[in-house]
């Protein structure tokens, strides 16, 4: 049997978050390797073979070395195309390209505004760094405008490339689910196919485990 492949990062990044549900989806047996970005380990030469521009993740399958989740995401479809949810990158290039618009649209869209209100409605009060009022208000903003486009789109499908779940839709699941637990969460709910199409992909089995992955192991009894 061949070895799992390895994924570096750790799972709370929502960029290895992405990672990690792809492989679940296509039932991709897959390492966990945590990187420490707090020392730094993102920035050692070691690391930087294989993630150049010292991000997470980095990914390997046998002698294949990937960066970039999206791109990572592609990959895994692409090889393990016969196993897992076989339609999650399409069958044909019709679907393929349809799922790849709105890949596209959640990489140029959603995710600089989405990212930016993870980082300081979430992260931000982590790490005891003062939260910018004024950049929270912005991105919620185009957030919203976002989630009209998608919105209106919902409304004529049931994913957002069609009526089955894909890339497309993964893709959201972990900036999405931060928001969710925090006040901007109500820019999905007071959308009503937003809501609805939230609330079907964020309780796919595949992404319960890796929020199950990402939750701290219980403390021991002593």
């Amino acid at each position: 049997m061949a070895a799992p492949v390895k994924v570096y990062g750790p799972p709370f990044s929502t960029a290895v978050a992405r990672v990690m549900v792809t492989l679940l989806e296509k039932d991709v047996p897959f390492q966990l390797l945590p990187v420490n970005m707090a020392k730094g380990e993102h920035k050692k030469p070691d690391y930087l073979k294989i993630q150049p521009f010292g991000q997470v993740p980095a990914f390997q399958d046998e002698g294949v070395t990937i960066f970039e989740s999206r791109a990572i995401s592609r990959y895994v479809c692409d090889k393990y195309a016969n196993q897992g949810n076989r339609g999650l990158f399409g069958t044909n290039p019709l679907e393929k390209a349809s799922i790849d618009q709105w890949l596209e649209a959640e990489g140029q869209n959603f995710n600089p505004p989405s990212s930016i209100l993870v980082f300081q409605l979430t992260f931000a009060p982590r790490m005891k760094i003062k939260q910018d009022e004024n950049l929270i208000k912005q991105n919620e903003a185009k957030l919203a405008s976002v989630l009209d486009v998608y919105d209106r789109r919902l409304n004529e499908s049931r994913y957002l490339a069609g009526d089955d779940f894909t890339l497309a839709d993964l893709s959201h699941l972990p900036n999405a689910q931060y928001l969710n637990g925090t006040d901007v969460g109500e820019l999905f709910r007071t959308r009503k196919n937003v809501e609805r199409w939230w609330g079907e992909v964020s309780n796919r089995e595949s992404w319960k485990k890796v929020l199950e992955m990402q939750s701290p192991p219980a403390p021991k009894k002593a």
